[in-house]
């Protein structure tokens, strides 16, 4: 086996570059898998822009598919040679968050057990993805295998994208009959459509201007569409809902426009389930905020990980309730993976989501 590995790496503000690393070394209870296909998502693009910092250095990515190359000796109950997903949140399993069911704030080793975002490892606070092979810490806790029938495309989704898409609607609290709005309709915001559907809205509102994902929008659940370029999105979504408001709004975006869009939006006791990522200060209107008395509830959530989540959302591949393989537009290999980040990051050519492969 060789030493060495090709690795996108963030070099600086405005660079992420192909380069040469040492293959991890992996500890007891570690695993190190050879990634087969892995893609690039709208946070590796904060990084980039240095809307995000990360270590220079490290290696990009969070969503991974693989094989396991090697097992660390305290890894049990998965063997090497297996097909395996593990999702972009990386929770130990024995921390005070994860133990209360919230393992994306894992503060493993931490004075209380707490940390924000402590769960998002890959290309934040250890190596990622982008890269021929992977660390995968406490590898109990986030190995989950890939049944053979399915492609690695089918579940290219599944570590980060489709599984933020349908939080936005799990912590939104869908029920059944709900109306639903989700502002844009980018990876996220579809797989959030796709969720809000799977949950039971009856009449999913989907907000974006650009024609392919309107239509792909459709596909996924959106009962009405609102392109925002033509309209104003507050009024048509009043409109459209006979001046009632919707019970959910999700925003996918993290923008001020679309976050508060989505207060002005909802009906008294609505909830605002909140996906973006946020590079500047957001600002509350008194009036969307009914001064605070509106029972308005407000939800920010970060992808939920581990490999319970990552084998329910492989199910949802399974059974064919949802398929997210439309999203995979461009397909690049490593050696590409400039010119990859160039055309995601530019948003040309129709893009939504790249698959890269070794």
């Amino acid at each position: 086996m060789a030493k060495t590995m090709k690795a996108a790496i963030f070099v600086e503000n405005g660079r992420i570059v192909l380069d040469e690393k040492p293959i991890p070394d992996i500890a007891p209870t570690d695993a190190l898998v050879r990634i087969t296909t892995t893609t690039i998502c709208g946070t590796d693009v904060h990084i980039l822009k240095g809307e995000y910092p990360v270590a220079k250095g490290l290696t990009i990515g969070h969503e991974p598919v693989g094989v396991i190359e090697k097992l660390g000796s305290g890894v049990t109950g998965f063997e090497e040679g297996q097909r395996v997903v593990i999702g972009a949140i990386t929770p130990s399993g024995w921390s005070n968050a994860c133990l209360c069911g919230c393992g994306a704030q894992d503060g493993a080793g931490t004075k209380h057990g707490w940390k924000p975002y402590g769960g998002w490892k890959f290309g934040n606070t250890i190596d990622g993805s982008q890269a021929e092979y992977l660390r995968v810490p406490d590898a109990l806790a986030n190995l989950a295998v890939i049944p053979d029938h399915i492609t690695d495309e089918q579940v290219l989704m599944c570590p980060d994208i489709m599984s933020t898409g349908f939080s936005g609607a799990e912590s939104g609290g869908v029920k059944i009959g709900d109306t639903v709005a989700v502002f844009a309709q980018g990876p996220i915001g579809l797989c959030a459509t796709a969720g809000a559907k799977l949950m039971g809205a009856t009449k999913i509102i989907a907000v974006d201007s650009v024609p392919a994902r309107i239509e792909m929008a459709k596909r996924l659940g959106a009962d009405e569409v609102v392109d925002f370029k033509a309209e104003d999105p507050v009024e048509a979504i009043m409109r459209i809902t006979d001046g009632r408001g919707v019970d959910v709004a999700i925003e996918a975006l993290g923008v001020q426009s679309t976050f508060e869009a989505g207060l002005r939006i909802l009906r008294p006791g609505g909830t605002l389930s909140s996906l973006g990522v946020y590079s500047s200060d957001l600002k509350i209107p008194l009036d969307a905020f009914a001064a605070g008395l509106g029972d308005t509830t407000i939800r920010t959530t970060l992808c939920p990980g581990g490999k319970e989540r990552m084998r329910r959302m492989l199910e949802v591949v399974a059974s064919g309730r949802v398929d997210l393989s439309g999203l995979v537009t461009h397909r690049f290999k490593l050696d590409q993976i400039e010119e990859a980040y160039e055309l995601f990051a530019n948003q040309r050519d129709g893009v939504l989501k790249v698959a890269i492969t070794p």
